[in-house]
């Protein structure tokens, strides 16, 4: 068993060392502060300056988040493109690199699990530090997993609206308005959705000079997604072979309509074979709850004394 005194000790030394971490972080981020003042030129200050508004951990943590960033870099680069393109899909602050993105997840798995590893560090001893790792670990999976389900979720409301967006382009060019003015309408009337969101960058390109295929393909790079490729792909050959616009339009979105009733139909189906075992759950606890007492009398020889 280990000594409490020295449980006691060793956890006012963790204590005292995210102190110490913390005081000389603060104190670093005040020197960088002043670095940039001098030479604003050797840091990208505008994402910065969104990438502080966007996440308190980064405005707390800085020194540690570049420090945590590059670490990230070199371990798991392998996972940097899903986590980049996660961030695009999810609607998280375009200021966000993926390494970044990794390092304030770190840092925030264990702020999150310090409570908990403290409790494990003073009931188990030295054991609990290992304990502490894995909920450490397993809160930083956690955050990962709820990323993708973010991005899972917004892309099924991309596509989910996107049918409908495409009607309302294509009828405001049938009305005489062109593919601009049609696109901008239709941003204005879905600014409450990510389709809408997601165009509206397409727009933003157009605006500041961008030609409209490589507006799209941007959009294409960014969601990486089977329909939206389709899309894109149908626009720009369309446009290669002076097809109108309109009318490539209402076909991509009966197109989609009809993907996305084959969708419903196979999710329906599915939904069939994943009930059958709850359901025979239900019908074995039924004919156990009626047929137990029975069993029971039987077995005590009290059923045949009627």
């Amino acid at each position: 068993m280990t000594n409490p005194q020295s449980l006691s000790w060793i956890s006012c030394g963790l204590i005292g060392s995210a102190v110490a971490v913390l005081v000389l972080t603060v104190r670093a981020a005040l020197d960088r502060t002043s670095e940039r003042a001098i030479d604003p030129d050797r840091f990208d200050v505008v994402r910065l300056a969104d990438l502080k508004q966007a996440s308190l951990t980064v405005r707390l943590f800085e020194p540690l988040v570049r420090l945590m960033s590059e670490v990230c870099r070199r371990m798991l680069s392998e996972e940097l493109p899903a986590v980049q393109r996660d961030l695009h899909v999810s609607g998280a602050s375009r200021a966000w690199n993926p390494e970044e993105w990794l390092a304030a997840t770190v840092i925030n798995a264990v702020l999150l699990s310090l409570p908990g590893g403290l409790w494990c560090l003073r009931e188990f001893g030295l054991p609990g530090m290992v304990m502490a790792m894995v909920l450490a670990i397993l809160i930083a999976i956690l955050l990962r997993r709820r990323l993708h389900s973010q991005a899972v979720r917004r892309m099924w409301r991309v596509k989910t609206r996107l049918p409908y967006f495409l009607d309302l382009v294509n009828l405001l060019m049938e009305a005489g308005a062109t593919f601009l003015n049609a696109l901008r309408e239709a941003v204005r009337e879905f600014s409450d959705q990510p389709v809408g969101q997601e165009f509206g960058r397409v727009l933003t390109e157009l605006s500041l000079g961008r030609n409209r295929s490589a507006a799209l393909e941007s959009m294409r790079d960014r969601l990486q997604d089977d329909e939206i490729t389709s899309l894109v792909g149908a626009i720009i050959q369309g446009e290669e072979h002076g097809s109108p616009l309109a009318h490539v339009l209402r076909g991509q979105a009966d197109f989609l309509r009809i993907k996305r009733t084959q969708r419903a139909e196979m999710i329906a189906g599915e939904a069939g074979v994943q009930m059958l075992f709850p359901a025979m759950l239900v019908m074995m606890a039924t004919v156990i709850v009626i047929l137990a007492p029975f069993a029971m009398e039987f077995v005590s020889g009290s059923f045949f004394d009627r």
